[in-house]
């Protein structure tokens, strides 16, 4: 993995403090990827991250700067944005993420973006067969972190464990999630919605529906 700082603001037109931290062009970056492309990959879990987490959403279109960064032609750099507002725990029913995956194959990505890794996956499974693939074809990986090679073994090994840990972080929100939901349960304040005739009020309490 090859470190990563900041470049000029004029390597990345004059807009570096929009984009997340950049990579250096000392990467292993060789003519053969710079012809390929460079395909960021965007994702939300929910429609609702997408309407409330907007800066999360613009900081990983904005990461599209840095294969510009590293010397991609602006024509050659691709988002891929179909999978906004669904859920990474899987690479069924990702369009975007199956139509990076046919890229790769074929050959045409020298360079996959995602500002994190939970971004392309949330199972370990997927994460491997991905980045393993990538190894394959020859295709680098970047996140906000570093820039990385799947055939090189430390490489491996950090992708590896990023990968292990956004499956494990999945499974601590889920946790934390049910843990709330039971603990209202047990005050029986759990309900998602009210019998006819009743309305929730601003406390969170039930009362009657007043008639006019």
């Amino acid at each position: 993995m090859k470190a990563l700082k900041s470049p000029p603001a004029s390597a990345v037109g004059g807009e570096a403090e929009v984009a997340p931290r950049s990579l250096l062009r000392s990467a292993p970056i060789t003519p053969a990827h710079l012809e390929r492309l460079a395909i960021v990959y965007v994702r939300q879990s929910s429609p609702k991250q997408v309407l409330e987490n907007r800066e999360s959403t613009a900081r990983q279109y904005a990461f599209a700067e840095q294969a510009v960064a590293l010397g991609w032609p602006r024509q050659r750099v691709v988002i891929i944005d179909e999978d906004l507002g669904k859920s990474g725990r899987t690479a069924e029913g990702r369009s975007g993420f199956q139509r990076l995956v046919t890229e790769v194959t074929l050959n045409h990505a020298g360079l996959v973006l995602g500002l994190e890794m939970s971004r392309l996956a949330r199972s370990s499974k997927d994460w491997q067969a991905f980045f393993e693939m990538c190894a394959i074809f020859g295709t680098l990986i970047a996140d906000e972190d570093g820039l990385y090679d799947g055939n090189d073994p430390n490489d491996r090994l950090i992708l590896g464990l990023k990968g292990l840990m956004s499956e494990m972080e999945l499974h601590v929100m889920r946790n934390r999630l049910d843990h709330g939901r039971l603990n209202k349960a047990r005050r029986g304040e759990l309900f998602f919605s009210v019998p006819l005739g009743y309305v929730r009020l601003p406390s969170g309490k039930v009362d009657l529906e007043s008639i006019r």
